[in-house]
Protein backbone atom coordinates (compact mmCIF):
# COMPACT_ATOMS: atom_id res chain seq x y z
CA UNK A 1 0.00 0.00 0.00
CA UNK A 2 1.21 3.36 -0.90
CA UNK A 3 2.08 5.53 2.31
CA UNK A 4 0.05 8.60 2.79
CA UNK A 5 1.26 12.26 2.01
CA UNK A 6 0.97 13.71 5.49
CA UNK A 7 1.82 17.38 3.90
CA UNK A 8 -0.87 17.26 1.25
CA UNK A 9 -3.04 19.64 3.05
CA UNK A 10 -5.29 20.39 0.20
CA UNK A 11 -5.90 16.78 -0.48
CA UNK A 12 -7.22 16.20 3.64
CA UNK A 13 -9.32 19.37 3.44
CA UNK A 14 -11.21 18.26 -0.21
CA UNK A 15 -12.26 14.92 2.03
CA UNK A 16 -13.43 17.15 5.21
CA UNK A 17 -14.77 20.43 4.01
CA UNK A 18 -14.98 19.89 0.14
CA UNK A 19 -17.01 22.86 -0.62
CA UNK A 20 -15.76 25.66 1.93
CA UNK A 21 -13.92 28.43 0.55
CA UNK A 22 -10.47 28.68 1.08
CA UNK A 23 -9.05 31.63 -0.71
CA UNK A 24 -10.53 34.54 -2.45
CA UNK A 25 -8.67 36.84 -4.67
CA UNK A 26 -10.29 40.41 -3.07
CA UNK A 27 -9.09 42.65 -6.61
CA UNK A 28 -10.89 40.15 -9.03
CA UNK A 29 -13.68 38.54 -6.72
CA UNK A 30 -12.61 34.79 -7.68
CA UNK A 31 -12.58 32.54 -5.14
CA UNK A 32 -11.47 28.75 -4.81
CA UNK A 33 -12.78 25.82 -2.69
CA UNK A 34 -10.28 23.22 -0.59
CA UNK A 35 -11.78 20.73 -3.39
CA UNK A 36 -10.86 23.27 -6.39
CA UNK A 37 -7.41 23.99 -4.80
CA UNK A 38 -6.84 19.89 -4.78
CA UNK A 39 -8.13 19.53 -8.02
CA UNK A 40 -6.29 22.28 -9.65
CA UNK A 41 -3.26 21.37 -7.84
CA UNK A 42 -3.36 17.74 -8.80
CA UNK A 43 -3.39 18.59 -12.50
CA UNK A 44 -0.77 21.12 -12.06
CA UNK A 45 1.83 18.51 -10.52
CA UNK A 46 0.75 15.97 -13.32
CA UNK A 47 1.56 18.90 -15.75
CA UNK A 48 5.02 19.89 -14.46
CA UNK A 49 6.13 16.35 -13.71
CA UNK A 50 5.02 14.92 -17.06
CA UNK A 51 4.83 17.41 -19.69
CA UNK A 52 7.53 19.83 -18.24
CA UNK A 53 9.80 16.44 -16.87
CA UNK A 54 10.24 18.10 -13.44
CA UNK A 55 11.63 16.19 -10.50
CA UNK A 56 11.37 16.52 -6.62
CA UNK A 57 14.04 18.98 -5.47
CA UNK A 58 13.82 20.50 -9.45
CA UNK A 59 12.79 24.25 -8.83
CA UNK A 60 10.33 26.75 -10.17
CA UNK A 61 10.31 30.51 -9.74
CA UNK A 62 7.28 32.80 -9.56
CA UNK A 63 7.00 36.45 -10.47
CA UNK A 64 3.76 37.66 -9.86
CA UNK A 65 1.41 39.18 -7.11
CA UNK A 66 -0.45 36.99 -4.29
CA UNK A 67 -2.95 35.41 -6.26
CA UNK A 68 -5.10 32.08 -6.96
CA UNK A 69 -2.55 30.45 -9.04
CA UNK A 70 0.18 31.00 -6.56
CA UNK A 71 -2.12 28.95 -4.09
CA UNK A 72 -2.96 26.37 -6.55
CA UNK A 73 0.75 25.57 -7.39
CA UNK A 74 1.22 25.99 -3.84
CA UNK A 75 -0.91 22.86 -3.77
CA UNK A 76 1.30 21.06 -6.77
CA UNK A 77 4.53 21.29 -4.53
CA UNK A 78 3.06 19.69 -1.43
CA UNK A 79 1.87 16.67 -4.17
CA UNK A 80 5.35 17.15 -6.49
CA UNK A 81 7.89 17.82 -4.10
CA UNK A 82 9.17 20.63 -6.88
CA UNK A 83 10.29 23.65 -4.81
CA UNK A 84 9.07 27.09 -5.23
CA UNK A 85 11.08 30.05 -5.46
CA UNK A 86 8.80 33.24 -4.96
CA UNK A 87 10.51 36.27 -6.51
CA UNK A 88 10.54 39.46 -5.44
CA UNK A 89 8.68 42.30 -8.60
CA UNK A 90 10.15 45.00 -6.40
CA UNK A 91 13.64 44.60 -7.82
CA UNK A 92 15.40 45.03 -10.54
CA UNK A 93 16.00 42.63 -13.26
CA UNK A 94 19.85 43.03 -12.42
CA UNK A 95 18.93 41.23 -8.82
CA UNK A 96 16.52 39.16 -9.99
CA UNK A 97 19.08 37.79 -12.49
CA UNK A 98 21.15 36.45 -9.71
CA UNK A 99 18.39 34.98 -7.71
CA UNK A 100 17.70 33.49 -10.73
CA UNK A 101 21.04 32.59 -11.28
CA UNK A 102 21.04 31.28 -7.90
CA UNK A 103 18.37 29.16 -7.71
CA UNK A 104 18.74 28.01 -11.72
CA UNK A 105 14.97 27.28 -11.59
CA UNK A 106 13.59 24.89 -14.68
CA UNK A 107 10.59 26.58 -15.36
CA UNK A 108 9.55 30.66 -14.38
CA UNK A 109 5.69 31.85 -14.06
CA UNK A 110 5.81 35.62 -14.95
CA UNK A 111 2.76 37.86 -14.19
CA UNK A 112 1.98 39.47 -17.45
CA UNK A 113 3.09 42.85 -15.98
CA UNK A 114 6.42 41.75 -14.85
CA UNK A 115 7.45 40.60 -17.97
CA UNK A 116 9.85 42.86 -18.35
CA UNK A 117 12.12 42.07 -15.52
CA UNK A 118 12.73 38.63 -16.69
CA UNK A 119 16.47 38.99 -17.94
CA UNK A 120 15.86 36.10 -20.40
CA UNK A 121 12.44 34.37 -21.62
CA UNK A 122 13.11 30.86 -22.99
CA UNK A 123 11.04 28.91 -24.64
CA UNK A 124 9.96 25.67 -22.30
CA UNK A 125 11.56 27.20 -19.42
CA UNK A 126 9.48 30.83 -19.06
CA UNK A 127 5.63 30.99 -19.41
CA UNK A 128 2.86 33.30 -18.61
CA UNK A 129 1.04 32.51 -15.52
CA UNK A 130 -1.94 32.26 -17.82
CA UNK A 131 -0.48 28.56 -18.44
CA UNK A 132 -1.05 28.11 -14.35
CA UNK A 133 -4.69 28.66 -14.40
CA UNK A 134 -5.50 26.66 -18.23
CA UNK A 135 -4.31 23.67 -16.30
CA UNK A 136 -6.38 23.57 -13.46
CA UNK A 137 -8.99 21.81 -15.26
CA UNK A 138 -11.86 21.24 -12.41
CA UNK A 139 -14.40 19.43 -14.79
CA UNK A 140 -11.88 15.95 -14.50
CA UNK A 141 -10.86 15.07 -11.14
CA UNK A 142 -7.40 14.50 -10.96
CA UNK A 143 -5.70 10.99 -10.15
CA UNK A 144 -2.20 12.51 -9.61
CA UNK A 145 -0.63 10.27 -7.04
CA UNK A 146 1.28 12.42 -4.22
CA UNK A 147 5.18 12.06 -3.32
CA UNK A 148 5.69 11.27 0.09
CA UNK A 149 7.42 14.11 1.89
CA UNK A 150 10.38 13.72 4.23
CA UNK A 151 10.26 16.68 6.92
CA UNK A 152 14.18 17.51 6.03
CA UNK A 153 12.81 18.39 2.07
CA UNK A 154 12.70 21.42 0.66
CA UNK A 155 9.19 23.34 -0.51
CA UNK A 156 10.61 26.75 -0.24
CA UNK A 157 13.60 28.81 -1.44
CA UNK A 158 12.88 32.20 0.65
CA UNK A 159 15.61 34.68 -0.79
CA UNK A 160 16.62 37.35 2.16
CA UNK A 161 16.55 40.94 0.95
CA UNK A 162 20.47 40.84 0.79
CA UNK A 163 20.85 44.19 2.77
CA UNK A 164 24.40 43.48 3.70
CA UNK A 165 25.39 41.99 0.72
CA UNK A 166 23.92 39.64 -2.03
CA UNK A 167 20.87 37.83 -1.41
CA UNK A 168 20.69 34.44 0.52
CA UNK A 169 18.40 31.94 -0.56
CA UNK A 170 16.89 29.93 2.67
CA UNK A 171 15.87 26.59 2.80
CA UNK A 172 12.09 26.32 4.05
CA UNK A 173 11.75 22.74 4.91
CA UNK A 174 8.51 20.53 5.50
CA UNK A 175 9.17 20.36 8.87
CA UNK A 176 9.56 24.34 9.40
CA UNK A 177 6.07 24.50 7.68
CA UNK A 178 4.07 21.74 9.85
CA UNK A 179 6.05 23.47 13.37
CA UNK A 180 5.61 26.87 12.28
CA UNK A 181 1.43 26.40 11.72
CA UNK A 182 1.91 24.04 14.60
CA UNK A 183 3.15 26.92 17.37
CA UNK A 184 0.96 29.46 15.33
CA UNK A 185 -2.23 27.54 15.85
CA UNK A 186 -1.38 26.98 19.51
CA UNK A 187 -0.60 30.68 20.01
CA UNK A 188 -2.87 32.32 18.13
CA UNK A 189 -5.96 29.99 18.50
CA UNK A 190 -6.02 29.13 14.69
CA UNK A 191 -8.77 26.82 13.63
CA UNK A 192 -11.21 25.71 10.61
CA UNK A 193 -13.31 29.15 11.94
CA UNK A 194 -10.12 31.41 11.32
CA UNK A 195 -10.68 34.60 8.72
CA UNK A 196 -7.58 36.29 7.40
CA UNK A 197 -6.93 39.03 5.37
CA UNK A 198 -3.32 39.00 3.44
CA UNK A 199 -1.77 41.99 2.72
CA UNK A 200 2.14 40.67 2.83
CA UNK A 201 3.74 39.82 -0.66
CA UNK A 202 4.35 36.35 -1.71
CA UNK A 203 8.28 36.99 -2.02
CA UNK A 204 8.51 36.89 1.76
CA UNK A 205 8.03 34.37 4.52
CA UNK A 206 5.35 36.80 5.90
CA UNK A 207 2.56 36.63 3.18
CA UNK A 208 3.11 32.68 3.16
CA UNK A 209 3.98 31.48 6.77
CA UNK A 210 3.05 33.91 9.19
CA UNK A 211 -0.91 33.32 8.51
CA UNK A 212 -1.42 32.61 5.15
CA UNK A 213 -0.07 28.55 5.72
CA UNK A 214 -1.32 28.05 9.25
CA UNK A 215 -4.80 29.16 8.19
CA UNK A 216 -5.10 26.96 5.48
CA UNK A 217 -3.34 23.98 7.27
CA UNK A 218 -6.34 24.62 9.72
CA UNK A 219 -8.97 24.48 7.01
CA UNK A 220 -9.58 28.21 7.62
CA UNK A 221 -10.30 31.54 4.68
CA UNK A 222 -8.01 33.60 3.21
CA UNK A 223 -8.97 37.19 1.32
CA UNK A 224 -5.98 38.02 -0.52
CA UNK A 225 -4.81 41.29 -1.43
CA UNK A 226 -2.40 41.77 -3.98
CA UNK A 227 -1.86 45.65 -3.44
CA UNK A 228 -2.23 46.92 0.54
CA UNK A 229 -4.67 50.04 0.05
CA UNK A 230 -5.45 51.13 4.19
CA UNK A 231 -8.87 52.21 2.88
CA UNK A 232 -9.81 49.04 1.64
CA UNK A 233 -7.98 47.16 3.97
CA UNK A 234 -10.39 48.77 6.73
CA UNK A 235 -12.97 47.53 4.96
CA UNK A 236 -12.34 44.03 4.06
CA UNK A 237 -11.55 43.28 7.67
CA UNK A 238 -15.17 44.45 8.64
CA UNK A 239 -16.78 42.66 5.38
CA UNK A 240 -14.71 39.27 5.35
CA UNK A 241 -15.80 38.86 9.10
CA UNK A 242 -12.09 38.92 9.91
CA UNK A 243 -10.82 37.00 13.19
CA UNK A 244 -7.16 37.77 13.04
CA UNK A 245 -5.00 40.12 10.53
CA UNK A 246 -1.41 40.54 10.56
CA UNK A 247 0.52 43.87 9.46
CA UNK A 248 3.84 46.13 9.69
CA UNK A 249 3.65 48.78 11.96
CA UNK A 250 3.98 50.96 8.84
CA UNK A 251 0.62 50.00 7.50
CA UNK A 252 -0.76 49.88 10.75
CA UNK A 253 -0.32 53.46 11.02
CA UNK A 254 -1.64 53.87 7.61
CA UNK A 255 -5.03 52.23 8.28
CA UNK A 256 -5.48 54.28 11.82
CA UNK A 257 -5.56 57.38 9.82
CA UNK A 258 -8.31 56.30 7.56
CA UNK A 259 -11.76 58.08 7.79
CA UNK A 260 -13.08 54.86 7.95
CA UNK A 261 -10.78 54.00 10.82
CA UNK A 262 -13.54 53.09 13.65
CA UNK A 263 -14.12 50.23 16.26
CA UNK A 264 -17.16 48.83 13.89
CA UNK A 265 -15.08 47.77 11.60
CA UNK A 266 -12.79 45.69 13.95
CA UNK A 267 -15.67 44.18 15.97
CA UNK A 268 -14.67 40.52 14.56
CA UNK A 269 -10.88 40.94 15.11
CA UNK A 270 -9.73 39.34 18.04
CA UNK A 271 -6.32 40.68 17.68
CA UNK A 272 -3.52 42.28 15.26
CA UNK A 273 -0.36 40.67 14.76
CA UNK A 274 2.47 42.76 14.62
CA UNK A 275 5.73 41.97 13.11
CA UNK A 276 8.77 42.93 11.10
CA UNK A 277 9.74 45.74 13.76
CA UNK A 278 8.74 47.08 17.00
CA UNK A 279 5.44 48.80 17.02
CA UNK A 280 5.86 52.75 18.37
CA UNK A 281 3.81 52.42 21.57
CA UNK A 282 1.57 55.64 20.91
CA UNK A 283 -0.39 53.51 17.87
CA UNK A 284 -0.65 50.34 20.29
CA UNK A 285 -3.03 52.45 22.31
CA UNK A 286 -4.68 54.29 19.45
CA UNK A 287 -6.09 50.86 18.73
CA UNK A 288 -6.48 49.85 22.24
CA UNK A 289 -8.87 53.00 22.40
CA UNK A 290 -11.07 51.02 19.84
CA UNK A 291 -10.88 47.66 22.02
CA UNK A 292 -8.33 46.16 18.99
CA UNK A 293 -5.65 43.92 21.25
CA UNK A 294 -2.41 44.22 19.68
CA UNK A 295 0.04 41.15 19.27
CA UNK A 296 3.79 42.11 18.73
CA UNK A 297 5.50 38.75 17.72
CA UNK A 298 8.84 37.88 16.35
CA UNK A 299 10.61 36.12 13.59
CA UNK A 300 13.01 35.93 10.72
CA UNK A 301 13.14 34.08 7.35
CA UNK A 302 15.45 31.75 8.40
CA UNK A 303 13.26 31.03 11.87
CA UNK A 304 10.05 29.81 11.71
CA UNK A 305 9.39 32.88 11.50
CA UNK A 306 6.25 32.65 14.10
CA UNK A 307 9.04 32.77 17.03
CA UNK A 308 7.16 34.71 20.28
CA UNK A 309 3.94 35.81 20.88
CA UNK A 310 3.16 38.78 22.74
CA UNK A 311 -0.86 37.65 24.09
CA UNK A 312 -3.05 40.59 23.72
CA UNK A 313 -4.32 40.98 27.18
CA UNK A 314 -0.52 41.64 28.49
CA UNK A 315 -0.32 44.05 25.28
CA UNK A 316 -0.66 47.25 27.23
CA UNK A 317 1.07 45.97 30.41
CA UNK A 318 4.41 44.59 28.91
CA UNK A 319 4.20 47.65 26.00
CA UNK A 320 7.26 46.97 23.67
CA UNK A 321 7.73 42.99 24.40
CA UNK A 322 7.76 40.21 21.88
CA UNK A 323 6.22 38.30 24.28
CA UNK A 324 7.89 34.87 25.21
CA UNK A 325 8.58 31.74 23.03
CA UNK A 326 6.40 30.15 20.97
CA UNK A 327 5.48 26.33 22.72
CA UNK A 328 8.11 24.73 20.71
CA UNK A 329 10.77 27.16 20.74
CA UNK A 330 13.52 27.19 22.76
CA UNK A 331 15.70 30.28 23.25
CA UNK A 332 18.90 30.96 24.83
CA UNK A 333 20.29 34.85 25.17
CA UNK A 334 24.13 35.10 24.94
CA UNK A 335 26.67 37.68 26.31
CA UNK A 336 29.42 39.11 24.32
CA UNK A 337 31.41 36.24 26.20
CA UNK A 338 29.49 33.61 25.57
CA UNK A 339 28.20 33.27 28.97
CA UNK A 340 24.64 32.51 29.15
CA UNK A 341 22.97 36.47 30.07
CA UNK A 342 21.34 37.37 33.84
CA UNK A 343 17.83 38.79 33.69
CA UNK A 344 17.79 42.07 31.87
CA UNK A 345 21.14 41.71 30.76
CA UNK A 346 21.78 42.26 27.02
CA UNK A 347 22.53 39.41 24.92
CA UNK A 348 22.45 37.56 21.19
CA UNK A 349 18.86 35.40 21.10
CA UNK A 350 19.68 32.15 19.83
CA UNK A 351 17.03 29.67 18.55
CA UNK A 352 16.47 25.96 18.89
CA UNK A 353 14.00 24.50 17.42
CA UNK A 354 11.90 22.45 15.16
CA UNK A 355 11.59 25.44 12.61
CA UNK A 356 15.16 26.58 12.55
CA UNK A 357 16.64 26.37 8.82
CA UNK A 358 18.67 23.47 7.56
CA UNK A 359 20.48 26.66 5.76
CA UNK A 360 21.07 28.45 2.99
CA UNK A 361 20.99 27.36 -0.46
CA UNK A 362 24.98 27.05 -1.87
CA UNK A 363 26.42 28.39 0.83
CA UNK A 364 27.60 26.87 3.01
CA UNK A 365 30.03 29.45 4.34
CA UNK A 366 26.91 31.46 5.71
CA UNK A 367 24.85 28.28 6.74
CA UNK A 368 28.31 27.55 9.17
CA UNK A 369 28.30 31.19 10.52
CA UNK A 370 24.82 30.87 11.09
CA UNK A 371 25.48 28.43 13.64
CA UNK A 372 27.00 28.26 16.72
CA UNK A 373 30.23 25.55 17.46
CA UNK A 374 27.53 22.72 18.56
CA UNK A 375 25.25 23.29 15.03
CA UNK A 376 22.10 23.35 17.33
CA UNK A 377 21.44 26.65 17.76
CA UNK A 378 20.23 29.32 14.88
CA UNK A 379 21.85 33.21 16.24
CA UNK A 380 19.62 35.72 15.42
CA UNK A 381 21.87 38.70 15.15
CA UNK A 382 19.49 40.04 17.34
CA UNK A 383 20.29 41.95 20.56
CA UNK A 384 17.42 41.14 23.51
CA UNK A 385 16.91 41.37 26.97
CA UNK A 386 14.75 38.75 28.86
CA UNK A 387 13.20 40.15 32.08
CA UNK A 388 12.65 38.23 35.25
CA UNK A 389 8.82 36.73 33.61
CA UNK A 390 10.62 35.17 30.80
CA UNK A 391 9.22 38.64 28.77
CA UNK A 392 12.17 39.06 26.16
CA UNK A 393 12.38 42.79 24.80
CA UNK A 394 14.23 43.57 21.41
CA UNK A 395 17.11 45.85 22.13
CA UNK A 396 18.38 45.99 18.55
CA UNK A 397 19.97 44.29 15.71
CA UNK A 398 23.69 43.33 16.40
CA UNK A 399 24.40 44.81 12.58
CA UNK A 400 22.74 48.17 13.94
CA UNK A 401 24.75 48.41 17.39
CA UNK A 402 27.67 50.96 16.81
CA UNK A 403 30.71 51.87 19.06
CA UNK A 404 31.38 54.83 19.94
CA UNK A 405 34.08 56.12 22.51
CA UNK A 406 34.75 52.38 23.45
CA UNK A 407 30.98 52.11 24.42
CA UNK A 408 28.08 50.21 22.33
CA UNK A 409 25.22 52.46 21.66
CA UNK A 410 22.10 50.23 20.47
CA UNK A 411 20.20 53.05 18.04
CA UNK A 412 16.26 51.20 19.00
CA UNK A 413 16.80 52.16 22.47
CA UNK A 414 17.31 56.19 21.54
CA UNK A 415 14.78 55.81 19.25
CA UNK A 416 12.00 54.83 21.38
CA UNK A 417 12.98 57.40 23.64
CA UNK A 418 12.67 60.31 20.50
CA UNK A 419 9.07 58.40 19.93
CA UNK A 420 8.19 59.56 23.60
CA UNK A 421 7.70 63.11 22.23
CA UNK A 422 4.04 63.79 21.32
CA UNK A 423 4.80 65.59 18.15
CA UNK A 424 7.02 62.99 16.80
CA UNK A 425 5.68 60.62 13.76
CA UNK A 426 8.55 58.23 13.34
CA UNK A 427 12.87 58.25 14.56
CA UNK A 428 15.33 56.04 12.85
CA UNK A 429 19.25 56.62 14.68
CA UNK A 430 21.62 55.30 12.59
CA UNK A 431 25.71 56.10 12.94
CA UNK A 432 27.79 58.40 10.81
CA UNK A 433 31.67 58.78 11.33
CA UNK A 434 33.55 60.76 13.88
CA UNK A 435 37.21 62.16 14.09
CA UNK A 436 37.03 61.77 17.83
CA UNK A 437 34.58 58.96 19.04
CA UNK A 438 35.07 57.05 15.60
CA UNK A 439 30.90 56.68 15.43
CA UNK A 440 28.39 58.47 16.73
CA UNK A 441 24.80 59.01 16.23
CA UNK A 442 22.56 60.78 13.64
CA UNK A 443 18.72 61.09 14.35
CA UNK A 444 16.74 61.10 11.83
CA UNK A 445 12.88 62.42 12.58
CA UNK A 446 9.98 62.65 10.82
CA UNK A 447 6.89 65.05 12.95
CA UNK A 448 3.71 64.61 12.73
CA UNK A 449 1.34 66.56 10.52
CA UNK A 450 0.22 70.07 12.08
CA UNK A 451 2.73 69.30 14.59
CA UNK A 452 4.05 72.48 16.36
CA UNK A 453 7.53 73.69 15.37
CA UNK A 454 10.25 71.28 17.74
CA UNK A 455 13.68 72.18 17.01
CA UNK A 456 16.57 70.43 16.96
CA UNK A 457 17.46 71.65 20.71
CA UNK A 458 13.71 70.82 21.64
CA UNK A 459 15.01 67.31 20.90
CA UNK A 460 18.32 67.57 22.56
CA UNK A 461 17.09 68.96 25.71
CA UNK A 462 14.58 65.91 25.80
CA UNK A 463 17.33 63.52 25.19
CA UNK A 464 19.70 64.76 28.06
CA UNK A 465 17.08 64.23 30.76
CA UNK A 466 16.39 60.64 29.63
CA UNK A 467 19.60 59.04 28.23
CA UNK A 468 23.24 58.96 29.22
CA UNK A 469 25.30 61.49 27.68
CA UNK A 470 27.26 59.11 25.34
CA UNK A 471 23.99 58.02 23.84
CA UNK A 472 22.98 61.08 22.71
CA UNK A 473 23.07 61.45 19.06
CA UNK A 474 25.21 64.32 17.74
CA UNK A 475 22.95 65.04 14.88
CA UNK A 476 19.61 65.52 14.14
CA UNK A 477 17.99 65.77 10.81
CA UNK A 478 14.47 66.71 10.00
CA UNK A 479 13.21 64.39 7.03
CA UNK A 480 9.25 64.16 5.53
CA UNK A 481 10.21 60.66 4.57
CA UNK A 482 11.93 57.78 5.11
CA UNK A 483 13.44 55.18 2.43
CA UNK A 484 11.63 52.11 2.41
CA UNK A 485 12.70 48.71 1.22
CA UNK A 486 10.69 46.02 -0.92
CA UNK A 487 9.20 44.79 2.59
CA UNK A 488 8.13 48.12 3.72
CA UNK A 489 10.62 48.81 6.49
CA UNK A 490 12.58 51.65 6.69
CA UNK A 491 16.02 51.16 5.20
CA UNK A 492 19.16 52.31 7.29
CA UNK A 493 21.44 51.33 4.93
CA UNK A 494 20.24 54.18 2.68
CA UNK A 495 20.60 56.50 5.34
CA UNK A 496 23.53 55.62 6.37
CA UNK A 497 25.16 55.57 2.73
CA UNK A 498 23.87 59.21 2.78
CA UNK A 499 26.45 60.42 5.33
CA UNK A 500 28.92 58.31 3.24
CA UNK A 501 28.46 60.51 0.08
Amino acid sequence: MREVNQQDWFKKWAVYSPNKTAVKEFETGKSLTYAQINNAGGHLAEYLTTELQLRKGDRIAVLAEHCLEYITLFSAMQKSGIIMVPLNYRLSSVELEYIINDAAPSVIFYEEKFSHLIPVKTKGVTFDLNEITKRWNQNEISMFESFTARESDCIFLLYTSGTTGFPKGVKYSYKMLFWNSINTSISLVINTETNTVNVMPPFHTGGWNVLVNPVLHHGGYVCLVKKFDSHAVNELIYSEKTSVFMGVPTMLNMMANEPNFNKQKFESLKYIIVGGEAMPIPLIETYAALGVAIRQGYGMTEVGPNLTSLHQDDAIKYKGSIGRSNFYIHTRIVTEDGNEAKPNEPGELWIKAPVVTPGYWNNDEATQSAFDASGKWFKTGDVVIKNENDYIYVVDRIKNMFISGAENIYPSEIEKVVMLLEDVQMCVVVSVPDEKWGEVGKAYVQLKDNSPNITHNDIMEFLKNRLAKFKVPKYIEFVDDFPKNDAGKINRKILKEINLT
